[in-house]
């Protein structure tokens, strides 16, 4: 069984900064790529950003130049520098692994969410 454990969510003042780190247990054979996406109340759930296994990265515009995603391939573990954080930046997030269990297809899997607070 495959878990995400998300950690690193909180309450900050605008301006500041979180990291989040997501790590991925259980019978992992191979993990593609790993992202964080984020659902403000009333909002629908999107994108904020992506790296793969060799590193390439993708960013939601809102986000660029302030957060910083990267990842620990041995520890099989993803983490979001979360950098000038304005209030609209309140959200629950939400680590996504594209990855492969052992003799399974490789398929998506969730973190159970994490709420990040930017206060102003």
């Amino acid at each position: 069984q495959v878990q995400l454990v998300e950690s690193g969510g909180g309450l900050v003042q605008a301006g500041g900064s979180l990291r989040l780190s997501c790590a991925a247990s259980g019978s992992i054979f191979s993990i593609n790529a790993m992202g964080w996406y984020r659902q403000a109340p009333g909002k629908q759930r999107e994108l904020v950003a992506a790296i793969t296994s060799d590193g390439r990265t993708n960013y939601a515009d809102s986000v660029k130049g302030r957060f910083i995603i990267s990842r620990d391939n041995d520890k099989n573990t993803a983490y979001l520098q979360m950098n000038s954080l304005k209030p609209e930046d309140t959200a629950v997030y939400y680590c996504n692994a594209h990855l492969q269990e052992w003799k399974r297809l490789p398929r998506d899997y969730w973190g159970q969410g994490t709420q990040v607070t930017v206060s102003s």
